[in-house]
């Protein structure tokens, strides 16, 4: 599923002076009146007036505005991971700025490579696959080129070299090969919450991590899923290691994730509080209690220095469109059916369906909920969480939600 496409950029007062930049790139017999109108169009190199790149430590998009479509190829290189865009001659008049290195790309380059040909090339700070790479119209005032860049591992990204074929337009046949799941199963992934340096929440008694915790119950739950036939798991992290909010929820759609479940075991300032919640996304949080959690979850990037993205509104808009509103209805019977499967065998707190502005949750496309377990900060809470028994009843009535969750869709489709 896609979002709407929108324009990013204008022209800009500045459209005349990369017109006139055009012109001193043009041959001088072209300037003398020498050339007819139909060679001078054939040697007219495209203007790059506009550009603009966004994106995280997981994802990146550049877009540029051209006077014209332009024909475009790509392939990738190592040893850094780059991308590189080979473009006609092109003037670039658009603010270096604009493109600044960010989040996943370390290093933007462009130029004229070689008579009639120019590059764009962008460096990544690890294994890279193109999604989306496309010219689209502007309605008679030009052209953009929109690329979208993602984290892959590094099976993929051989993958992508070994069988790389440079070609114009949408992605090649080994980028097909690369990104298709490897069959049809539902496949849920499971997000141990925190990680790494990002202990999390602390148990009163226990002194256990969260991110202990939640691993131990992703592994249960992911290795219980296994045994359903007609569904797979996946598990965004399997180890003690750190992963920023994004990564988390791009690894779960390049594995094909047809749902996204965020296991957490918070603490709160009110020991008294205990039992099961389940979180959807929304902009404005059902209550103080989500908020705040919402809140503290959200400064997990932090921890790494990672700086929340600062998309621009027609970019992030992109995220925000009806894709979004159609994921969240299925997020929300998910949430029902979570709410449903623990009632009288899994204690849950009052209100147990509560809503609030999680970064984790903010996939378009793939139905998500963040599951506190429980609460760290409440001894009973904190002894259940502890007791393998107990896990294992969980992890069964979620088993039990998300197969009830998943039989209509099917029923529907058969």
């Amino acid at each position: 599923m896609r979002g709407r496409k929108h324009a990013v950029g204008t022209r800009g007062k500045g459209a005349i002076l990369f017109a006139l930049i055009s012109l001193l790139v043009l041959p001088s017999a072209f300037l003398a009146g020498q050339a007819t109108a139909e060679e001078s169009a054939e040697i007219a190199p495209l203007i790059a007036y506009n550009a603009l790149l966004v994106g995280d430590d997981a994802r990146a998009r550049l877009v540029v505005n051209f006077d014209r479509a332009p024909e475009f190829s790509y392939h990738y290189l190592k040893d850094p991971a780059r991308f590189v865009i080979t473009l006609p001659a092109t003037a670039f008049g658009f603010d270096h700025d604009a493109v600044q290195a960010r989040g996943l790309i370390t290093d933007v380059r462009y130029g004229t490579t070689g008579p009639g040909q120019s590059r764009i090339v962008l460096t990544a700070r690890e294994p890279i696959q193109m999604t989306l790479a496309e010219t689209r119209d502007e309605g008679g005032t030009g052209a953009r080129l929109v690329v979208d860049l993602a984290i892959a591992d590094s099976t993929v990204f051989e993958k992508l070299l070994a069988g790389q074929d440079k070609q114009s337009g949408n992605a090649s046949d080994a980028e097909d090969a690369a990104l298709a799941p490897e069959d049809d199963s539902f496949v849920v992934a499971i997000d141990a919450g925190h990680g790494g340096v990002d202990t999390g929440a602390v148990g009163e008694d226990s002194k256990t991590f969260e991110k202990d915790i939640t691993l131990d119950f992703a592994r249960a739950f992911a290795a219980r899923l296994q045994t359903v036939p007609g569904f797979d798991s996946y598990l965004t992290r399997d180890a003690d290691v750190y992963l920023s909010l994004s990564k988390r929820v791009e690894l779960a759609r390049q594995h094909g994730a047809d749902l996204f479940i965020s296991l957490h075991a918070d603490s709160l300032s009110q020991r008294d509080i205990s039992g099961a919640t389940v979180y959807t996304l929304s902009d404005r949080a059902s209550d103080r209690l989500a908020a705040a959690l919402a809140q503290r979850e959200n400064l997990s990037n932090e921890i790494m220095g990672i700086e929340a993205s600062a998309e621009p509104e027609e970019v992030t808009d992109i995220l925000l469109d009806l894709t979004r509103r159609e994921t969240q209805s299925f997020a929300i019977s998910l949430a029902d059916q979570v709410v449903a499967s623990f009632e009288g065998q899994i204690s849950l707190i009052n209100n147990p369906h509560r809503f609030a502005g999680f970064m984790v949750l903010k996939a378009p496309d793939i139905p998500s909920i963040l599951l506190e377990i429980g609460f760290l900060s409440n001894p009973e809470d904190e002894k259940r969480m502890l007791d393998p028994v107990w896990r294992d009843t969980l992890v069964d009535r979620l088993v039990d939600a998300v197969t009830r969750y998943r039989s209509p869709m099917m029923s529907g489709i058969e």
